[in-house]
């Protein structure tokens, strides 16, 4: 079997019944060749430690990423903890991925919301660690605390992962971190950019501009997937980012926020009571089909599993370094995995 390092999937992606759903996941994206399998932490039944444990347990080859948990919702000690025992259980095959998370609900728990200087210097608390100092007296932007310490005799070099939006986000990763994360329904445009402002700020930061992975999140929904399975997770699910955060993302990729002020204004949208791909009956998602502007759904991988797999492949011609194949499971994504491998170059 033929592994493609390049490639990644989400598992658990959706709202789960059952955490146990990941077991079969992730086994079969092994034996599929998938590169990498990445866990966003919810505050559910998506705990990432306890997941992200499970996965590196059952899968021999397989990489294990969060993408991603919050920084300041475990003790720093407990986070790098985490990341050695994962570090040596999978021999080397976890990255710790962090990411902002989503400020209000951050509010709600009591913290503050994330800054880059947070994640800048909470990295670099990680590495300390993972290299066996004491760190003693650390008054940062991360937090204080008198005296942090994991074991002397570490010398661990675990990768670092970021989910990136914005140009700030971007060039911490160039300089600090070892692999960036992309969202969602980006543009071509975007994509190459945000590329172009990783390498940029590592070959600024005294860094190889190759050496920071850069992986495209890219929505893959098949056609053989039932139309209303294929609507709740393409148009649903870009009427959700919206919700939640519309004007970075309407921003980011460019787009008229004249559509976007239209889109909120529309009575089914005003009146859903809660995130779209939740939420949404299959009448009401029809409906947001036609206030979306097509070219807004545009950047995704849809019909047939070989067309799939060209815009998988597509995706590879921006300069991105791996596609995370978003918003299906390993199941869903054989047939294109399968078309993907008859023509993708054999590595070497």
């Amino acid at each position: 079997m033929t592994r493609h390092p390049e490639l990644g999937f989400y598992t658990l992606g959706g709202q789960p019944e059952s955490p146990r759903e990941l077991l079969d996941e992730v086994r079969l994206a092994e034996e599929l060749g998938f590169g990498t399998a990445f866990l966003s932490e919810r505050f559910s039944i998506k705990e990432a430690a306890c997941l992200t444990g499970a996965m590196g347990a059952i899968t021999s080859e397989l990489g294990v990423a969060t993408a991603a948990t919050n920084h300041n919702t475990r003790h720093p000690a407990v986070t790098a903890a985490w990341a050695t025992t994962m570090h040596r259980l999978t021999g080397g095959r976890f990255t710790l991925g962090l990411g902002r998370g989503l400020a209000p609900q951050l509010k709600a728990f009591g913290l503050p919301p994330t800054t880059t200087a947070q994640l800048e210097d909470f990295i670099g608390l990680m590495r300390r660690l993972w290299h066996g100092e004491t760190v003693t007296g650390h008054d940062g932007p991360a937090g204080s605390w008198p005296a942090l310490r994991l074991d002397p005799t570490f010398d661990e070099d675990i990768p670092v992962a970021l989910t990136a939006f914005g140009p700030q986000t971007l060039a911490l990763a160039g300089r600090a971190a070892d692999a960036v994360v992309l969202h969602t329904f980006f543009t071509d445009e975007t994509t190459a950019r945000c590329v172009a402002t990783v390498r940029e700020a590592a070959e600024r930061a005294g860094r190889d501009p190759a050496a920071v992975r850069v992986w495209s999140c890219f929505a893959t929904v098949p056609d053989h997937l039932p139309e209303e399975t294929r609507l709740k997770r393409t148009v649903a699910r870009l009427a959700t980012y919206l919700q939640v955060y519309g004007d970075l993302l309407v921003r980011t990729n460019g787009w008229d926020p004249a559509d976007l002020e239209r889109f909120r204004a529309d009575p089914v949208v005003a009146g859903l009571g809660g995130w779209a791909d939740v939420v949404a009956t299959r009448d009401e998602i029809e409906h947001l089909a036609t206030v979306l502007p097509a070219d807004w759904l545009a950047p995704a991988a849809t019909g047939s599993p070989e067309r799939c797999a060209a815009a998988v492949a597509a995706q590879l011609d921006l300069g991105v370094d791996g596609v995370i194949m978003h918003a299906s499971t390993p199941a869903e994504l054989a047939p294109v995995v399968e078309s993907y491998g008859r023509t993708a170059p054999v590595p070497v």
